[in-house]
């Protein structure tokens, strides 16, 4: 099942406050970026980010697959309405894949 073009919307809105956030479509799903850094993605109307370990696994998150045959769960986002939450979620996300990059 492909995402909606509305929870896209919604949760782009959500994430307005979040500097520099962008959004590219992916086969009916959309991957979203923090300054050019994959850091998630829209996948069934779900918001699920990538696992940053010991960055964004303090937030009780569960894990699931994003799709069917993959082999790499992400965490899913519960909470997409509370912007405040939603948005440091993001930046530790986004700041644990930057950190693990340069190891």
């Amino acid at each position: 099942m492909a995402s909606s073009k509305e929870f896209r919307d919604y949760v782009l809105e959500q994430l307005s406050g979040v500097p520099g956030v962008s959004c590219r479509s992916m086969m009916g799903e959309y991957l979203l970026y923090v300054n050019g850094v994959l850091f998630g993605g829209i996948y069934d109307d779900r918001l699920l980010l990538k696992k940053a370990v010991g960055f964004n696994d303090g937030f009780g998150m569960s894990e699931v697959l994003p799709y069917e045959r993959a082999k790499t769960p992400m965490y899913l986002v519960d909470e997409v309405d509370d912007v405040e939450k939603l948005g440091k979620i993001v930046a530790a996300t986004a700041e644990g894949i930057v950190q693990a990059r340069k190891e």
